[in-house]
């Protein structure tokens, strides 16, 4: 529970710190046309990097008092940020398709303010369902950004692939999961 932690506190700044590292995966990405490998490779670092903050922050926040409601607030944002960009960016190269960059994205968006909507019912907290997608999403992401041929893409796919079905899944089981907390909530009024 977010608390009264300082807010310039290492888990804030590892958050701050990935939604720096936006820019400069970028960069990288898009560096020469895109195709340049050791430019892809940098990219794939940052991505890396980035995506880990995201481990560490939360444990930080969580085990060392230093959760705050402006990490509460940030880290999403940091994360939707990250992977919008990366899912984005590969589009535009033509390295993801687009239909995958809207529905992965449609269901980030529509979680996101289906929380904002339901937040005076009580906070639903991730499932581990939605922390398995994130991590296959992540992987799937950084696999589309390094510049793999041949049976490597193929794995790229096959993970992209686990991806959406679990970015659907996910998004109804929360769904859901809101309709029956709604339900529940109004009962007790």
């Amino acid at each position: 529970m977010p608390g009264t932690a300082r807010i310039a506190n290492l888990a804030n700044i590892l958050t701050g710190l990935r939604l720096v590292l936006v820019p400069i995966f970028l960069y990288a990405l898009f560096y020469d046309g895109g195709h340049q490998t050791s430019a892809r490779i940098a990219a794939w670092a940052v991505f890396a990097v980035a995506s880990i903050t995201d481990r560490f922050d939360g444990l930080l926040a969580r085990n060392y008092g230093m959760a705050t409601e402006f990490g509460a607030f940030i880290d999403p944002i940091a994360d939707k940020t990250l992977i919008g960009a990366a899912l984005i960016g590969l589009s535009m190269l033509g390295d993801l398709p687009w239909w995958v960059t809207v529905l992965i994205l449609s269901r980030e968006v529509g979680v996101t303010v289906l929380r904002l909507a339901v937040i005076r019912s009580g906070v639903i907290p991730a499932s581990w369902g939605g922390k398995l997608k994130t991590v296959v999403q992540t992987v799937a992401i950084g696999l589309f950004v390094l510049p793999l041929s041949g049976p490597l893409h193929v794995v790229a796919v096959v993970v992209m692939a686990a991806a959406i079905v679990l970015t659907v899944v996910t998004g109804i089981d929360y769904v859901a999961s809101t309709i029956r907390e709604i339900r529940w909530a109004n009962r007790g009024s």
